[in-house]
């Protein structure tokens, strides 16, 4: 039986004017009835369009048509086939540009709630068969170090590990997750859940190692020589913050939402008895208008911020953030500035931050990337009163790993260059994620970790 319904099954959420002042998780998860009425919304494609639309090439159809005959526990291990971090997928994954993308319901009406269902399974099995014993994979001998433990790492390590190698993960961080804990704040993902994740793989025989900085503590060449792995998997990520080089970037209340966020999540400025530093301030711009901008902006106003600003350069049709995140922000009060680009950052006497002087855009032709390219109308400066400004206009590829790694070649973006199989020119040395792409969503980074941990099972296996 189908259900014909157009609209998805509304997920059920806090309310904004109560829920932007806790760090709660936003969206509570559908009940069993709700998951098995949106199930049942699927039309069974025999072509299977959806799957085509997910990285990880997770058995969309199956895992639905499980939870619509109230098969739940069934439902995730097909899920888990295939996706190593279903209970953070389901969550934070752009589905709607994805998976949910090519769904044939959209094309009247709502899709399947692909992302939903994957998170509902998720999150049954931990609560029924979280504590089940998790038994080691007989070893196969062979040593494989991993760089990075976010979700390209974690994805990769889970691969090999259930191949029965031997796996180190060097993480630089004190906490494993990566931008799962540093980036993504509590209420989309609680940190529980990616620690879980990784507790999982430790069960399985995954060694971890943390406040280890490759390039520093190690060099890939050390690992390799020294330490007895004959193969590297590099999936660091790109986090290094961008500006934009206007005048008055250094002044005290500027940060990038880089460094914010990671107080906020990795550091817990959000409960009170953390003693971690962070900038407080009652009116915050928030420039960028990606899924971090939202991020940010949405930690401020449950920092305790009056008025919180997203001032991005083009029009609400181009901005790339997730609907669903913009959609959250404008019901916790976040004010947006379309169409809106900073030209200075004004200070006190002091150094503070006092204001920020913008200038309003129009678009014009498109650009390389399809978007209109925006430009400044003469003469419509304007100040905005604010004593505190975030960055959030894109990250930066770290290049410590190419500097230490002798001979190891760049691509034509500043990441490490790779083919297919996520091989370096570098023998055994494999690389993935934003540290070969530059940011990029979770699932991505998931599937180029599988992808290499593919071609490193290839390789030793020679």
């Amino acid at each position: 039986m189908i259900n014909l319904v157009r609209e998805k099954n509304p997920m059920p959420e806090q309310d904004p004017n109560i829920r932007n002042k806790n760090f709660l998780e936003v969206a509570e998860g559908y009940t069993e009835e709700m998951a098995v009425n949106e199930a049942m919304r699927c039309l069974k494609c025999r072509k299977k369009p959806c799957m085509s639309g997910c990285p990880v090439m997770v058995k969309i159809p199956d895992f639905i048509a499980k939870i619509a005959e109230g098969e739940f526990e069934e439902a995730y291990q097909i899920i888990s086939e295939t996706s190593s971090l279903p209970a953070i997928c389901g969550r934070v994954c752009p589905q709607e540009t994805q998976c949910e993308g090519k769904c044939v319901r959209g094309v009247k009406g709502e899709p399947v709630a692909i992302g939903r269902l994957e998170r509902f399974a998720a999150d049954w099995h931990a609560a029924n068969y979280g504590d089940e014993e998790i038994k080691p994979a007989e070893s196969n001998g062979h040593k494989v170090a991993v760089i990075g433990a976010g979700p390209a790492g974690l994805a990769c390590a889970g691969d090999l590990i259930n191949k029965g190698y031997e796996v180190t993960v060097y993480e630089s961080l004190h906490k494993t997750g990566g931008v799962l804990v540093y980036g993504t704040p509590q209420f989309r993902l609680p940190k529980e859940i990616a620690a879980a994740e990784a507790s999982k793989l430790e069960a399985k025989g995954v060694k971890f190692v943390t406040d280890a900085i490759i390039g520093k503590s190690y060099t890939v060449d050390e690992l390799m020589k020294e330490e007895g792995f004959e193969s590297v998997f590099i999936g660091t990520g790109a986090g290094l913050p961008s500006f934009m080089n206007i005048p008055g970037e250094n002044l005290l209340g500027v940060c990038s939402a880089n460094e914010y966020l990671t107080r906020i999540n990795l550091m817990k400025a959000y409960l009170p008895e953390y003693d971690t530093p962070i900038i407080k301030a009652k009116k915050i711009a928030v420039v960028g208008g990606g899924n971090v901008a939202m991020d940010a902006a949405r930690c401020a106003k449950r920092m305790g911020a009056d008025d919180v600003y997203i001032i991005y350069r083009r029009s609400a049709a181009e901005i790339p953030a997730r609907a669903e995140e913009i959609h959250h922000a404008v019901e916790e009060g976040i004010d947006f500035r379309y169409l809106t680009n900073p030209v200075a950052i004004l200070g006190d006497d002091k150094g503070h931050v006092q204001g920020i002087e913008c200038v309003k855009m129009e678009l014009g032709e498109p650009d390389a990337s399809g978007r209109r390219r925006p430009k400044a109308v003469e003469g419509s400066n304007f100040v905005l009163d604010v004593d505190c400004v975030i960055m959030a206009i894109g990250t930066r590829l770290n290049k410590l790993i190419l500097e230490t790694t002798e001979n190891l070649q760049a691509n034509d973006r500043g990441g490490i260059g790779t083919d297919d199989s996520a091989a370096t020119n570098r023998p055994g040395i494999f690389a993935g994620g934003d540290a070969v792409t530059g940011a990029a969503t979770v699932i991505k980074a998931m599937g180029a970790g599988k992808t290499a941990a593919a071609g490193i099972d290839e390789y030793l296996s020679k």
